[in-house]
């Protein structure tokens, strides 16, 4: 009983900690990452003080799937059907002009501010995770983390599985996600 008491008196001390160290002081880039059972942890824990963010398009989402855990879906780029790169054999991703206003009024929603920490996570950590957490940053919001390694994680290099997402990330986790997407929560672009 006592042992139980002392971790989570440590468990207290150590997410206050990572909440009152200013990113700036944090130095190199990979210090804005967090594991996804620590983004987790932090939902569970502090969710009503943090915001987590999806910042995958919606459509991208509605084939991979999603995470009630988010409190939002904010996308950092939209996917522009109208765009086709034949180079790259894509549709051009742009970036969505409203991202840090959709943040300032998830935040507002929460009762939160820019002060408050947040979390964002992409496919697979580095394509937008990070490079939306750097632009918070940039934009004058304190706390930022990112999901290492996003939702889908990261793919298999070789063997029978070469390919596939089967690396860690959110979904290879054993953490929470579904097919099925929160309407509540999903981006919905005004026409």
């Amino acid at each position: 009983m006592e042992l139980e008491g002392t971790l989570r008196m440590w468990k207290k001390w150590v997410s206050l900690l990572i909440l009152l160290v200013p990113i700036s002081a944090l130095g190199a880039e990979h210090r804005l990452g967090i594991t996804p059972t620590e983004a987790y942890w932090f939902v569970q824990e502090q969710g009503a003080s943090i915001l987590f963010i999806d910042v995958r398009d919606p459509m991208e989402i509605m084939f991979t799937g999603f995470t009630d855990s988010v409190d939002r879906n904010i996308p950092l780029a939209i996917t522009d059907p109208f765009d086709f790169n034949d180079e790259q054999a894509a549709f051009q991703m742009n970036f969505n002009k409203n991202f840090i206003a959709e943040v300032d009024k998830a935040l507002s929603k929460k009762g939160l501010n820019r002060d408050s920490l947040i979390i964002t996570m992409c496919r697979s950590g580095g394509a937008r995770g990070l490079p939306s957490a750097e632009l918070l940053l940039k934009n004058g919001f304190s706390k930022v983390k990112f999901v290492e390694h996003g939702f889908q994680g990261d793919a298999r290099r070789e063997g029978p599985q070469r390919g596939q997402r089967t690396l860690n990330g959110w979904q290879n986790s054993g953490l929470p996600w579904s097919s099925r997407i929160n309407p509540e929560k999903i981006y919905r672009p005004s026409r």
